[in-house]
């Protein structure tokens, strides 16, 4: 074979194509699943602290407020925590919503003299609490793990607020 014959010669260009092409096409695939899972996992959080503020606008105004100091504490407080990171009431042996997510990332706050003294506060003689639930510094559970060291060091965090509406 000569030279020029191995020049013009072309039976392994697909081959060396895919060679090149494949480590890109792996790079893409692998991270828009990861990117996909980042997403996901964000709205997860931010879901479950909306269904903790929810659950907590629900309690009476007397279980949260009296006057102008904060009376939530256990077991309604506690209650608000595990329904935010389990999505349970009771059940405390449910895994978290977020792997990885733990109890002291949970917080509850909140505000008795939040908004002004009208409607259905007009009957209760106190202005109307607002409870703000916050997840703080959740560490993103990455889809691979160990495969890569790009999501190291990632927190996610979200916070909703609620009127506390109970009676």
């Amino acid at each position: 074979m000569t030279l020029r014959t191995f020049l013009r010669d072309s039976s392994g260009a697909a081959a060396v194509e895919m060679a090149l092409i494949t480590p890109m096409l792996i790079v893409l695939l692998f991270g828009g699943s990861e990117a996909g899972h980042f997403v996901w996992t964000q709205h997860k959080l931010t879901e479950a602290v909306r269904d903790g503020a929810r659950f907590a606008s629900r309690l009476s105004v007397f279980d949260v407020c009296n006057g102008a100091t904060s009376t939530l504490a256990d077991p309604n407080l506690a209650r608000v925590k595990l329904l935010t990171r389990t999505g349970q009431l009771t059940n405390t042996n449910v895994l978290p919503v977020v792997r990885g997510w733990t109890a002291g990332q949970v917080t509850v706050t909140v505000s008795c003299q939040a908004f002004v003294n009208t409607g259905i506060y007009t009957q209760l003689g106190q202005a109307g609490p607002v409870v703000t639930v916050a997840a703080t510094n959740v560490t993103y559970p990455s889809l691979f793990g160990a495969l890569g060291n790009i999501t190291r060091g990632v927190t996610l965090n979200a916070r909703s607020s609620a009127a506390v509406i109970g009676i």
